[in-house]
């Protein structure tokens, strides 16, 4: 049986929405998910950070977006992709970011992006927790 686990820890409200986004054909190919919803995270290569606050088990934008990376750095399609309340030296900002592109962020410093307060109800031991008032 496949499942979807966050660092060994179960997550049975996103479980049920990631699976529902998955064709039949294409359930058992998904991958697990390496990070999970309220997980700080740094890209790999350009100088971000944020918080997850969603993730689509498989490449889910749209076709020009995809088109519009540079084809060196564009990322394979069959992978989770997150999206993220960002924040760079710019500035807040919604980001769509590969799995293979994300590192865990170990500052535990928290993002400053104004929609978080929307999503989160907290900062705890390094992680965003989810408001119990959504749903996910």
């Amino acid at each position: 049986m496949i499942g979807y686990h966050w660092r060994g820890y179960p997550n049975p409200g996103t479980v049920s929405a990631v699976i529902s986004q998955v064709d039949e054909k294409d359930f058992y190919k998904v991958r697990l998910a390496k990070f999970r919803i309220g997980d700080i995270v740094r890209h790999r290569i350009y100088p971000f950070r944020g918080v997850i606050y969603d993730v689509d088990p498989v490449f889910s934008s749209t076709e020009e977006w995809w088109e519009s990376i540079p084809a060196d750095v564009r990322p394979k399609k069959d992978q989770p992709f997150y999206h993220l309340y960002a924040e760079n030296a710019q500035g807040p900002y919604n980001a769509y970011v590969s799995e293979q592109n994300l590192l865990l962020d170990e500052t535990e410093e928290p993002v400053s992006h104004p929609q978080i307060d929307e999503t989160f109800s907290g900062l705890e031991d390094g992680l965003y927790v989810l408001d119990p008032r959504q749903s996910h």
